[in-house]
């Protein structure tokens, strides 16, 4: 056994050290190429022998051999433990030979037609989205984006005890004169530890609070609509939150907290119509080329 496994790491060790030689895949439908060269085993179970020339493509030019070892290895396990699960099934299961077989083609032909429409898709999906539409989906399907989380607008700064100006500081941040916003910036950019001053953003109010005093609030819908302005402080900071405008969860969101998403819904819609297009486009072209033809019983 110890010699078998020894074989077994030696014939890795070759195919990553010449794996790129290997590396030739068929095109589907292709009849198999006789050649004269030896056939290589690199495991068995059973009488199902696993060749080198099957590990084709598993090891590239740009993998570390270190990294290819480990794939070849890894794959050739895999290949072992399934033979062995097919091989005990076939003794404890009677299975419709047939039956299998048909799934195999259908799932190899699913395969070719995913890809197929992958190909197809990529090469034809246009990706650009206008602030019309994004806006026009979102009047259109409003009841589809309730929030699920509560969210805020404003600011969140950090500073430690000893950082200068901390009246100066509070004044700041609750200023909307511009004038001192820009001080605020440079003040924050100076001195504070952490700081959020995009106050255009809609961010959640858990991940804003998060390592902060004010993560232990209980009660967090009360605490939004009673404060605009809080303050609080541990051993080493101080926090400040200015809440200019909030949203509860099971509100609708507002437009620029799901324009990503809406974005990304309005391409997968895309993507769909393009992928029926495609087996539209084909089928009419057989039709009227008389590809097929369908035998009347």
């Amino acid at each position: 056994m110890r010699n078998k496994h020894l074989t077994i790491s030696l014939i890795i060790f070759s195919i990553c050290f010449w794996g790129c030689d290997y590396i030739n895949l068929k095109n589907l439908g292709q009849e198999e190429v006789e050649t004269e060269e030896v056939e290589i085993p690199v495991a068995k179970v059973g009488n199902s022998i696993l060749y080198q020339k099957d590990l084709a493509g598993i090891v590239t030019r740009e993998i570390d051999p270190k990294d290819s070892a480990n794939l070849v290895s890894r794959y050739v396990n895999s290949w072992i433990k399934k033979q062995l699960l097919i091989s005990e099934a076939a003794e404890k299961i009677n299975f419709d030979q047939a039956s299998i077989e048909r799934k195999v083609l259908d799932y190899r032909y699913a395969l070719m037609v995913h890809e197929y429409k992958k190909y197809y898709v990529d090469n034809n999906l246009d990706t650009a989205v206008t602030e019309e539409e994004i806006q026009e989906y979102y009047l259109d399907n409003k009841d589809n984006f309730e929030l699920k989380q509560n969210i805020i607008r404003g600011y969140f700064i950090t500073v430690t005890k000893d950082a200068p100006k901390i009246d100066q500081l509070k004044k700041l941040i609750n200023s909307n004169d511009p004038d001192d916003f820009k001080e605020l910036k440079s003040y924050c950019f100076r001195f504070a530890e952490t700081y959020f001053l995009e106050d255009s953003v809609w961010i959640n109010f858990d991940e804003a609070i998060r390592n902060t005093p004010f993560v232990g609030v209980t009660n967090k819908v009360d605490f939004l609509k009673s404060n605009k302005f809080v303050e609080d402080s541990n051993e080493e900071n101080l926090y400040f939150l200015r809440i200019k405008e909030y949203k509860i969860s099971d509100q609708i969101s507002p437009l620029e907290f799901v324009k990503n998403d809406i974005k990304q819904i309005i391409l997968n819609k895309r993507k769909v119509a393009l992928a029926n297009q495609l087996e539209e486009e084909v089928f009419e072209n057989a039709k009227s080329s008389n590809k097929y033809e369908i035998y009347k019983p």
